[in-house]
């Protein structure tokens, strides 16, 4: 019995797939290429800070207008307090090594304010050479100076990168300092600084990346705010334009109703009517049946699954009395002036109107309980006129003014808007809120004659 081994071989031009280690490193070392590496030295120069914060807000104007270079006088105070200490450790010796160590300290720091990724570089290479120059071999590799520099060089970095950077600045310091002490200084550990740099740096790098991961969540936490607060109040607009749709309806399917009985009844009130108008007054009757249909289907679209069909019909300004006569119940004191001819209107115009009276006043008992309020009413050639307007809350009164806070508002703005109108709404000089809306109204025959 012949044993068949069959051998799976890679595909000509097909690559061999990695292992997960692999992939790993290899993410790993892009990562590293893309955080230190690429464009190393680019010019990023720190912005200035804002100066619109809680504390900034209440400096005079002369001095807030350099508060905004706050971050940059920090660095550089940082970087002098660096290039002393680099002084004091290298006092005994010449001058030029003197003027080497302080400068090599300052400028690294300093350069952390237009090249943040190339100064940690500069730190890196700086180290090495200043301990050249230094004289206390004793704490090679991290004379004071190179160790208060590089601590601080990884801290501003760290807060004009991102964590990973400063995860691959530390990694990256720590295997420097291992390989200087292990094979320049004889393998001793003792009396150099390595391991504090270490725990020192990675303190700080701990706080920045704390101080990163909650700028983030805030930053999201805001995104969320504002999409949500745009959603709600895309909600609110699409939830008013559904009340003044199932308000309309029933002014529709009125008219569309007088329209079919009239037609029905037309053809009774002519004596021998001709065939061709019996017939036009079927064909008008039939199209207002099938307009009145189509709006029931178009009123089940729009209706929520709790509403329910109003048993009354729908108000007009002839039932605003009762209303106000309401309001005064609640606590409110309201006038009423009208001027102008009163006359009848559209029954869409007196509904809007109505509905934004309304919706103003429930506005005024809401946000300044106990004010008095009037209501104008102006009955022009071109349309109608309103204006709502309140007066500040009683000082005894714990609510708090907060107009357009709620849907009126909208409410309001979306029934001006379906009618061609105008509306402005804002806070009066005494503090209170005044409402204003001129709704169109074509001029009949009647009156233009």
């Amino acid at each position: 019995m012949t044993e068949t081994t069959q051998t799976q071989m890679t595909p000509p031009g097909r690559a061999k797939p990695r292992s997960p280690e692999f992939r790993l490193a290899a993410d790993a070392l892009r990562g590293l290429r893309q955080d230190l590496f690429h464009d190393a030295f680019a010019y990023r120069p720190l912005p200035r800070m804002r100066v619109d914060g809680p504390l900034t807000r209440r400096l005079p104007t002369g001095i807030r207008k350099y508060a905004a270079w706050t971050p940059h006088a920090v660095v550089a105070v940082a970087g002098l307090f660096a290039m002393s200490i680099a002084d004091a450790d290298s006092s005994g010796g010449g001058s030029i090594a003197t003027l080497v160590c302080t400068l090599l300290a300052l400028f690294p720091v300093l350069l952390t304010l237009v090249r943040p990724v190339g100064a940690f570089w500069f730190s890196f290479a700086a180290t090495p050479v200043a301990g050249l120059f230094g004289d206390r071999w004793s704490d090679w590799p991290w004379l004071p100076g190179s160790f208060a520099t590089h601590l601080v060089v990884l801290t501003v970095v760290a807060l004009r990168t991102r964590p990973r950077t400063a995860g691959w600045m530390w990694t990256l310091t720590a295997a420097y300092g291992i390989v200087a002490e292990t094979f320049f200084h004889g393998g001793y550990y003792i009396g150099t600084n390595t391991v504090p740099l270490l725990f020192v740096s990675a303190v700080a790098l701990l706080v920045v990346t704390v101080l990163h991961v909650r700028r983030d969540a805030q930053q999201e936490v805001t995104a969320h705010q504002s999409e949500t607060a745009h959603e709600r109040s895309r909600r609110t607009l699409l939830e008013e334009r559904t009340t003044i749709a199932r308000e309309l309806h029933d002014v529709v399917a009125h008219h569309m109703s007088v329209v079919a009985i009239q037609a029905e009844a037309a053809p009774y009130r002519v004596e021998n009517p001709p065939p061709e108008l019996e017939q036009a007054f079927v064909t008008i009757r039939e199209n207002a049946v099938a307009a009145l249909t189509e709006l029931r289907r178009v009123l089940g679209v729009v209706r929520a699954e709790d509403y329910e069909a109003p048993d009354a019909p729908q108000p007009t300004l002839a039932d605003l009395d009762a209303l106000l006569a309401n309001v005064r119940d609640a606590g409110l004191t309201v006038d009423k002036v009208v001027t102008g001819a009163v006359r009848g209107l559209p029954q869409g115009v007196e509904l809007s109107a109505y509905r934004i009276v309304q919706e103003a006043l429930s506005n005024a008992l809401r946000h300044a309980p106990g004010a008095a309020a009037r209501v104008e009413i102006g009955y022009v050639l071109g349309g109608l006129g309103l204006r709502i307007v309140n007066g500040p809350a009683p000082t005894t009164s714990l609510a708090k003014s907060s107009h357009g806070a709620g849907h009126g508002i909208t409410g309001m703005r979306e029934r001006v808007t379906m009618l061609d109108g105008e509306m402005t709404a804002g806070e009066t000089d005494d503090g209170g809120y005044e409402v204003a809306v001129f709704l169109p109204v074509p001029a009949t025959a009647e009156e233009t004659g």
